[in-house]
């Protein structure tokens, strides 16, 4: 991507292209500014090469905007929003472009409760940085320039808050030998840490967290094939795959088989669900398989619209007990609001120990749903007119603008979304079958290619 891919709570892009040393820090000056909170600001990166460079760049940026900075260095994601609360910080920064590919980095800003900033609290910094591409950043003078502490232990909290939900001494009990992919990211430092505290006997492949993936970072069947036969060859329960900054996660079972970033959830809310009833919520693009689950404990499932600040804030309106994103992001509130591979991988383990099963049986006795997605373009100007074709070319199904528009069948559903950064539409279709889910996506597409750009 040539351009800066900018929003309310964070941005991302190729280093030294769109991501220049000047955006950085303008992006954090806005922010510093913004605040309202008094305190310090948690600083964590993923691991990328260009990391430390990015870091550097945000703490001094911090520092001469007066803020104090708790340096935490390489950390997880999900990490990051606990040192917020352990800390009571004003906010984090995250230096992490996810699971982009290795030229690409970015930042993402965390609110004083250790979330994800959500579209209200992130506008006016947005609108900051816009401004400040014309006005000076307000820098301090020498006397209020901040101090930098750096933070000498940056898992433990974490670790005990994802212990403390679920049976440490049944899992360890097992001993289970478990294969953890960190792919060179973050994911490492806790997740070895984690599963050895659980008794694992832990298969670690791309543990020095420095940024030199092995394959490419987002943890999709294409990019794990040289993983997947590994968890069978070293006799592993199961292989965990962590993207760069471990708030997502993809599962491979026993047998070497790929179950994917939508199974994370439905397990997790499968194992939570049987000790724990309440409303649960996540994200229209989520597969029905966690709202079948959800509905086969007798708890409620909320939809809202994309993106974990989203997720979060339906979440906390409805009381739920659990929640996530479908793209192996589950949130679990005693924990933390931000999607966390390690309450993946912690639920997952107790699930196993507990029910006495392989993970291939516990997954073929859920739901099983196919998913198709592609993309069309539509210029923003055609969009509305393509939507509506849509909604008419199926008056059957029931419709949902929550988020663009999603129209349910009573076996499948359909989600078409514009691009935030492209002139293009994104189609979601799942189907209890493959070629259901196929037919049904290649004919919205057809009612949509009228309306190319």
């Amino acid at each position: 991507m040539s351009e800066l891919i900018i929003s309310v709570s964070g941005l991302r892009g190729v280093v030294g292209a769109s991501l220049t040393p000047e955006a950085a820090i303008r992006y954090v000056a806005a922010f510093a500014q913004e605040l309202a909170t008094p305190g310090p600001l948690v600083l964590t990166r993923d691991g990328r090469t260009t990391g430390r460079m990015i870091a550097d760049l945000v703490r001094g940026a911090l520092c001469a905007a007066g803020r104090d900075v708790i340096d935490a260095d390489i950390a997880a994601t999900p990490t990051t929003g606990v040192l917020v609360r352990r800390y009571q910080a004003a906010g984090g920064i995250q230096v992490s472009a996810s699971h982009n590919p290795p030229e690409y980095n970015g930042l993402k800003l965390f609110d004083p409760a250790g979330q994800v900033l959500t579209a209200a609290a992130g506008q006016p910094i947005l609108h900051r940085y816009r401004q400040f591409a014309a006005d000076r950043p307000a820098w301090v003078g020498y006397q209020r320039v901040g101090r930098v502490v750096a933070c000498a232990d940056s898992v433990s909290d974490h670790l005990g808050l994802v212990a403390a939900t679920i049976d440490v001494e049944r899992i360890r009990a097992c001993g289970f030998t478990v294969l953890l992919d960190a792919n060179h990211g973050a994911g490492s430092l806790l997740g070895r840490h984690l599963l050895e505290s659980l008794g694992c006997r832990v298969v670690l492949i791309g543990g020095e967290p420095d940024g030199r993936f092995a394959h490419r970072p987002e943890p999709t069947a294409e990019n794990l094939v040289g993983i997947a036969p590994l968890v069978r060859q070293h006799g592993a329960i199961a292989g965990f795959c962590q993207d760069p900054d471990a708030d997502r996660l993809a599962v491979i079972d026993e047998t070497g088989h790929y179950l994917g970033e939508e199974y994370t959830l439905a397990l997790c809310l499968d194992h939570v669900l049987r000790t724990r009833r309440g409303p649960v919520a996540i994200n229209c693009a989520t597969s029905r398989l966690s709202a079948d689950v959800a509905a086969g404990h007798g708890s409620e499932c909320f939809r809202a619209a994309v993106g974990e600040a989203n997720v979060v804030a339906e979440m906390r309106a409805r009381h739920a007990v659990f929640g996530g994103e479908g793209n192996g992001g589950p949130i679990d509130p005693r924990v933390g609001y931000v999607r966390d591979s390690f309450v993946g991988m912690a639920l997952i383990l107790d699930a196993l120990a507990e029910r006495q099963i392989r993970l291939s049986d516990w997954v073929r006795s859920l739901p099983r749903y196919a998913i198709r997605k592609t993309t069309v373009p539509v210029a923003a100007a055609g969009l509305q007119a393509a939507l509506d074709a849509l909604r008419h070319r199926f008056p059957e199904a029931s419709v949902d603008r929550l988020d663009g528009l999603r129209l349910d069948w009573p076996d499948r559903w359909l989600l078409v979304r514009a691009s935030n950064t492209e002139p293009i539409v994104r189609l979601i279709v799942e189907a209890p079958q493959a070629a259901d889910a196929e037919q049904l996506c290649d004919d919205a597409a057809a009612t949509l290619a009228s309306f190319t750009s």
